[in-house]
């Protein structure tokens, strides 16, 4: 938001307030000079308790919403979530005014989502609902509104970009896997992948970045099956330790079970890692359908089949080309002068 910012003189933002207003390790502080905060009440329909409270939060948070967006002179709504679902709603009435929508998760229409999630789509690619409306979201689908545009985020810079240089196969093959150690990350898996490719007399190793409630469950796997040389986890680390290790290492590996932005998929990609990831959101289409990097199943031995099969037949130098210059087209400068476009009416 940051980015946005540069582009206004004042910075009008809704949301809910932490009841500490701490700042996450991934969030930051808004950098702007003129920045007014309205805050809302947080509100979810999981519980009696939580629905009956919604009820009369909810009125409030669009009256609430309606008044900041009669002051703005350019609405961005940043989706999905609860907040941005009555945000989708109040919008409508200001069918004349310049809008932009950041949608964040996975756009698939095809994909099993929330029904809040669905609406909010719904609401949103709906041209005669939605007026002045660029909806910015992760990869390029078939069919869909002339108000939906493809909007890839972005980590490294023009700065960053690095030529290409072959890697050695023939050696042990080095492996990264950066992101929260969730269950939707499936970590397990990928050590499981590792593990499997070892027992297969491919001489691989993991270098895991980050961390989660999966750390102690992935450390005593580690250590019950005396995989120490064959995996490491490092735990949360900073950019450029993860970006030195992706320059050295042959594969990124993401066998995720949904994403919004792949965005360690992306960040491989840049420096010329082959991505081995699952079929999820955009993912497909970042990879060109497999001939820029490898589409597996979430399924251990299929995985390891593909990834040994195309470690056969594939030719994998020109893989890991066609995925650093497929990946260095969406540099960071980009995004921004994107984002100023999107601002100006120029995108």
């Amino acid at each position: 938001m940051n980015l946005w910012g540069k582009y206004a003189d004042e910075l009008l933002v809704l949301g809910p307030r932490q009841t500490n207003n701490a700042i996450d390790a991934i969030d930051t502080f808004y950098q702007h000079d003129a920045v007014r905060f309205f805050g809302v009440p947080n509100f979810n329909i999981l519980t009696l308790w939580q629905v009956l409270k919604a009820v009369f939060v909810v009125p409030f948070i669009f009256i609430r919403c309606c008044y900041v967006m009669s002051k703005a002179d350019h609405i961005h709504l940043r989706c999905p979530g609860n907040i941005s679902l009555i945000a989708c709603f109040a919008q409508l009435l200001f069918p004349f005014k310049s809008k932009s929508t950041k949608y964040a998760g996975n756009w698939d229409p095809n994909s099993k989502q929330p029904w809040s999630y669905r609406l909010q789509q719904a609401i949103l690619r709906n041209t005669f609902l939605t007026r002045h409306m660029k909806v910015l979201v992760y990869g390029e689908w078939p069919n869909e509104t002339r108000n939906i545009y493809p909007f890839i985020s972005a980590t490294y810079t023009e700065a960053e970009k690095m030529p290409f240089v072959k890697r050695d196969y023939t050696n042990t093959l080095e492996f990264v896997f950066a992101g929260a150690l969730v269950v939707g990350k499936r970590p397990l898996l990928t050590i499981q992948i590792i593990e499997a490719l070892n027992a297969k007399g491919i001489v691989s190793k993991l270098h895991m970045f980050g961390d989660g409630p999966l750390m102690p469950e992935l450390k005593a796997y580690v250590s019950e099956r005396r995989l120490e040389r064959q995996v490491v986890l490092y735990g949360n680390r900073d950019k450029e330790e993860v970006k030195k290790q992706l320059i050295q290492s042959h594969f990124n590996i993401l066998p995720s079970k949904s994403e919004g932005w792949p965005k360690a998929v992306a960040e491989g990609m840049f420096f010329g890692c082959i991505p081995v990831a699952t079929a999820v959101s955009c993912v497909s289409w970042m990879l060109g359908e497999g001939a820029r990097g490898i589409l597996i199943e979430p399924d251990l031995e299929q995985a390891v089949s593909k990834i040994m099969n195309t470690l056969t037949h594939s030719n994998l130098d020109a893989m890991a080309k066609a995925a650093m210059d497929w990946s260095q087209q969406y540099t960071f400068d980009r995004l921004e002068a994107d984002i100023k476009a999107v601002l100006e009416g120029a995108f």
